[in-house]
């Protein structure tokens, strides 16, 4: 019924951010936007960054031509706004992790306060929970975990706008199946996987450009955003379809803030133990780590579909099935502890 526009909705994005990023590239090189190699990193040779400007070009560009004004979208507009240019200034000059922070609780209170899009209430098993004044903060709390967890995963040449195009991809399987009318949560869905596989094809190993933390945050607030403009009746379905769709960044910012505590380092410390370093360290390529946890993504997004579509029971046996495996590659591996360590003592 909406074939044409949901294609227009993604090609047009993605052909102009697909032509864009080659100067943005130039861009990002004249002003020094460069991401330097050092022992932690994986890449090798300086790489430009300032990727995300492109993907949020691409996100006005849809809004432009597809979207429609309103005091919601003002307010995503207003939060994107400084997400992205916090974003740029720490990729062309590194900022403190504080500062970043606070820019992405500023953006997120805009969110809440002034688009009033809010996770205000739950209903599970036959309880229903209103949030009330407490709607605000846990809002906020939200948006900026999820900024944090695009953050943290974006490690390798095509791992962060890879696992964000799956999102936007299966969160547009949905909006498809059950649209009737053309909301802001399916403009914005469509618009931003055009724009996400346009820099994709760029991004993807070996690696042209990096998104950057503009990227990766602005990613972040998006996905951060869609989810809650899904929760128009909140239940517990629609609070689990993000947690699902981004389990495995959940999972390995989870895994890092329990792995600083244990070493008592502080949380936004960097280091070579995240779940891509794991993979690589089994003497995976660079491409084909990214291609297995792209695998292991769409596997969680299909338990989803399948709940949200399909059969709810073979949904949550298929994602408590991932998610035990999921634990097992953990204890086997150094995300949590360093298992050499231990036997070395």
């Amino acid at each position: 019924m909406y074939t044409k526009e949901i294609i227009y909705m993604i090609a047009i994005p993605f052909l102009f951010v697909l032509a864009i990023i080659p100067f943005i590239k130039k861009v990002a090189i004249h002003v020094n936007a460069l991401d330097i190699p050092n022992g932690r990193k994986v890449h090798t040779e300086p790489m430009p960054r300032l990727g995300g400007l492109g993907i949020y070009m691409g996100f006005l560009l849809g809004y432009i031509l597809f979207g429609t004004m309103s005091i919601r979208m003002n307010a995503i507009l207003i939060g994107s706004f400084i997400i992205i240019v916090t974003g740029i200034v720490d990729d062309i000059n590194p900022i403190p992790a504080k500062v970043k922070f606070l820019f992405q609780t500023i953006a997120a209170s805009v969110v809440a306060f002034y688009g009033q899009i809010l996770l205000s209430n739950l209903s599970a098993f036959g309880f229903y929970i209103d949030f009330g004044i407490l709607s605000y903060p846990i809002t906020i709390i939200f948006i900026v975990s999820i900024i944090n967890c695009i953050n943290l995963i974006d490690g390798l040449d095509g791992l962060a706008a890879g696992l964000s195009s799956i999102y936007f991809m299966t969160i547009g399987i949905v909006i498809v199946h059950w649209l009737k009318v053309f909301d802001l949560n399916a403009i914005i869905t469509f618009i931003m996987l055009g724009s996400t596989l346009g820099f994709l094809c760029h991004n993807f190993h070996p690696a042209k450009i990096f998104m950057g933390d503009s990227g990766s945050m602005f990613l972040g607030y998006i996905i951060a955003v869609i989810a809650l403009l899904g929760f128009k009746n909140v239940t517990l379905t629609t609070l689990l379809a993000p947690i699902c769709l981004l389990a495995i960044p959940i999972l390995d910012t989870s895994f890092a803030i329990i792995r600083r505590f244990i070493n008592k380092k502080p949380i936004d410390e960097p280091d070579k133990e995240h779940l891509h370093h794991q993979l690589l360290n089994l003497k995976l390529s660079h491409r084909n780590t990214v291609l297995v946890i792209y695998f292991i993504d769409i596997l969680f997004a299909v338990a989803m579909l399948v709940y949200m579509l399909g059969n709810k029971t073979l949904g949550i046996i298929m994602y408590a099935l991932l998610f035990i495996l999921v634990l097992i590659f953990i204890m086997k591996t150094n995300i949590i502890i360093d298992h050499s360590k231990k036997n070395n003592k």
